[in-house]
C-alpha cells in the first residue's frame, strides 16, 4: 500500500471517529434540553429568572471558544478533543445540581463554556479530515450532531416521562457518552502546528460584508435556541401536557433537524442556497404560526418539527457565502460567527423576558417574526452564479456550526 493510500486510509477512520465524537456531542444537548422543566420546578425558578440562567450558556461559549484555538495549539488536536470533550460531557451534571438561580448560572456558564470549547475542537478536526480526503464531509458531521442529539432527548423523554431525577438520569448519561467519547478520540487525527505557527487571533470585528449574511443566521439561531431550550415549557406551561409529552415535542424538533441536516447537501446542489433558504424560512413561519395559534399538543409538537425542518441548514450555509462575501473569507467567516453567537446569547433570556412579562405564546410571536427574515433576506446568501442557480464551495461551507 503506498503512503497516499495509507493516509487516506487514515483519513477515513478519523472521519468515522469524528463523527461520534459529533454524535456525543449532540447527546448531551438533547439530554439537557428535555429536562429544562425538572430544573426550573427544582430551582424554583420563574420564566424570567430560566431565560436568564439559559442566557449564560451562551455567554460562557461566547467568552471560552477563543481559547479552544489556542489549546489545540498548544496540545494538538488528539489531546485537546479528548481533554475537552471530557469537560463537555462531565458538565451535564452541573445544571440538575443547582438549587438555586444563582447557582444555575455559574452551573450553565461552565456548561457553555465547555460546550463552546468541544465545538470548535471537533469542528476543527472535521475541516482537516475533509481537506486530506478532498470532499465535503461537514454536513454529515453536522447530521450526526442532530442524530446524536435525537438519542439523548429520546432517552430524556423516557426519562421524564417515567419521572426520573435528572441528576440520576444526567449522572448516567455524563458516564456513558464519557467513555464513548474517550474511545472514538483515540482514532482521530493528531495534528500539530507548525514550529513557526503563530497562535489563532483571540477575536475577529465583523467586516461590513458579512453583516447582512450574519442577520439571517442570526434569525436561525435566534429560532432554533428558543425552539430548543422553550418547546418543553411551552407544552407543559401553555398547554399543560405531561412532562414526557413535553419533552417530546424538543426530540420532534431534533428529529427535523437531523433529517434536515443530513438531506442538505443533496437539496442545496439540487436548487441552490438561495431557494433553500427562502423555502426552509416558509417552513420556519409556518411552524411558528402553529405554535403561536395552537390548542391542542399536537399543533404545537407540528409548529416545532417544521421549525426545526426549516432552520436546519441556513447556518452552515451562511458561512459559506461569508467565505465569498469579501478579501478576507476568514474574518468574513469569523464575523459571522460573532453575530450568531449573539443570537444564541440573547435568545433564551429574550423568551423569557417576554414569557415573563406577557406570555410564551408572545414570545414565539417574536420567534416567527424574525423567521420571516430568512425568506426575506436569503438572496445575500448567493454567492456566484453558474447556470442561474446560486452556487456554495463545499469547502467553504466547511466551517464549524455555532450550534451543532
Amino acid at each position: 500500500m503506498s503512503d497516499v493510500d495509507s493516509a487516506r486510509d487514515e483519513a477515513r477512520r478519523a472521519r468515522y471517529a469524528v463523527a461520534a465524537i459529533f454524535a456525543v456531542h449532540g447527546a448531551v444537548t438533547g439530554s439537557f434540553a428535555t429536562r429544562v422543566p425538572w430544573i426550573q420546578d427544582h430551582a424554583s425558578l420563574s420564566a424570567g429568572q430560566l431565560g436568564f440562567a439559559l442566557a449564560f450558556t451562551a455567554l460562557g461559549a461566547s467568552c471560552a471558544m477563543p481559547l479552544a484555538g489556542r489549546i489545540s495549539h498548544r496540545f494538538g488536536s488528539r489531546t485537546a478533543l479528548r481533554g475537552l470533550l471530557v469537560l463537555w460531557t462531565l458538565a451535564l451534571v452541573l445544571p440538575s445540581l443547582a438549587p438555586n438561580l444563582y447557582t444555575l448560572c455559574a452551573a450553565m456558564f461552565v456548561y457553555g463554556a465547555t460546550a463552546g470549547m468541544a465545538d470548535v475542537a471537533m469542528n476543527a478536526l472535521g475541516v482537516e479530515i475533509e481537506r486530506r480526503l478532498d470532499k465535503s464531509i461537514m454536513s454529515g458531521l453536522h447530521g450526526m450532531w442532530s442524530a446524536g442529539a435525537l438519542v439523548g432527548s429520546a432517552a430524556g423523554t423516557l426519562a421524564a416521562h417515567w419521572g426520573a431525577d435528572a441528576r440520576l438520569h444526567h449522572a448516567l448519561a455524563a458516564a456513558t457518552l464519557t467513555l464513548l467519547g474517550l474511545v472514538a478520540c483515540a482514532w482521530v487525527l493528531d495534528v500539530q502546528p507548525a514550529e513557526d505557527e503563530q497562535p489563532p487571533p483571540r477575536f475577529t470585528l465583523p467586516p461590513r460584508s458579512a453583516l447582512l449574511i450574519g442577520m439571517v443566521g442570526f434569525c436561525a439561531v435566534f429560532a432554533e435556541g428558543a425552539s430548543l431550550d422553550w418547546s418543553a415549557v411551552f407544552l407543559r406551561d401553555r398547554l399543560d401536557t405531561s412532562a414526557g409529552l413535553a419533552a417530546a415535542s424538543t426530540t420532534g424538533f431534533m428529529l427535523t433537524m437531523a433529517v434536515a441536516r443530513i438531506a442538505g447537501d443533496a437539496v442545496v446542489n439540487r436548487f441552490g442556497a438561495v431557494r433553500t433558504v427562502r423555502t426552509g424560512g416558509v417552513l420556519a413561519v409556518l411552524g411558528g404560526l402553529l405554535i403561536v395559534v395552537a390548542g391542542h399538543p399536537a399543533m404545537a409538537m407540528g409548529g416545532f418539527a417544521l421549525m426545526g425542518l426549516g432552520i436546519a441548514v441556513v447556518v452552515p450555509l451562511c458561512f459559506a457565502a461569508a467565505g465569498h462575501s469579501g478579501p478576507n473569507p476568514s474574518q468574513a467567516i469569523a464575523g459571522v460567527a460573532t453575530i450568531t453567537y449573539t443570537s444564541g446569547l440573547i435568545a433564551p433570556s429574550l423568551i423569557g423576558g417576554v414569557a415573563q412579562a406577557t406570555s410564551l405564546v408572545v414570545s414565539f410571536c417574536v420567534v416567527t417574526i424574525l423567521a420571516c427574515g430568512l425568506a426575506a433576506f436569503a438572496g445575500v446568501l448567493r454567492t456566484a452564479e453558474r447556470g442561474g442557480r446560486a452556487q456554495v464551495s463545499p469547502r467553504a461551507a466547511a466551517v464549524p456550526d455555532p450550534r451543532p
